[in-house]
């Protein structure tokens, strides 16, 4: 929050946000709930727009069933990642996430030129 004066100038233009947390820290749990008010419920995001990701660290105990996520957090797609054990897991998660944002991006652009045709 030190940097908060920084935020719009991070969020202008934004088309995603990639929130990356620790599941075995349970104030993180609690920071992403401010991160996702912050950075995505009061931009014009869509949910969509967002990806959730809990980074375990080597030798953590990997808990992926138990991790329960407040409203509205818990609509979110949310991946796992332990860059140890399945880094191409991670990565092909991440161009799925990418390609979602570009389809979006082409689709509003799409809709902006047909609108100053109309």
């Amino acid at each position: 929050s030190r940097f908060e004066t920084c935020w719009p100038a991070l969020m202008k233009d934004s088309h995603g946000v990639i929130i990356i947390f620790n599941p075995d820290m349970p104030s993180h749990l609690k920071e992403i709930e401010m991160w996702y008010s912050c950075f995505v419920q009061q931009q014009p995001l869509l949910d969509s727009q967002c990806l959730l990701v809990a980074h375990h660290k080597p030798g953590s105990a990997e808990d992926t069933e138990n991790l329960s996520l407040a409203h509205p957090l818990n609509k979110l797609k949310l991946i796992h990642s332990n860059l140890e054990e399945d880094p191409e897991d991670v990565r092909m998660e991440f161009m799925k996430y990418f390609r979602s944002i570009i389809n979006i991006i082409n689709e509003n652009r799409e809709k902006e030129e047909m609108s100053i045709i109309s």
